[in-house]
């Protein structure tokens, strides 16, 4: 009968061993899912707060709307002739030019 004792690294040099693959993951992790996240999040910050009257939006409700006042939080929408409705800013994700309208 043959008895295997595994035995530590009496210098305990293993601990970098083992954190090296857990920072290479944090760090593909970072680069590949948070990063293009808070970038996305930064341009749509920015398309909020370049809103202006007359450009032509879509809400997160589906709702496709020309904007007629902008406020602080809040916009003003025509979604049909003599029809408006207020919006937080934060409900708005497009801007109508890269949409194609609905065929009627």
């Amino acid at each position: 009968m043959t008895t295997l004792i595994l035995m530590a690294d009496p210098n305990g040099g293993g601990g970098l061993g083992a954190i090296i693959p857990l920072l290479l993951i944090i760090v593909i992790f970072y680069f590949f899912m948070i990063r293009p996240q808070m970038k996305r999040q930064k341009e749509i910050q920015k398309f909020r707060e370049s809103l202006q009257k007359g450009d032509k939006v879509l809400t997160l409700g589906g709702i496709y709307g020309k904007v007629v006042e902008v406020h602080d939080t809040t916009v003003i929408l025509e979604i049909a002739e003599n029809v408006r409705v207020k919006v937080e800013k934060a409900g708005i994700i497009k801007d109508n030019s890269d949409i194609q309208q609905p065929q009627k």
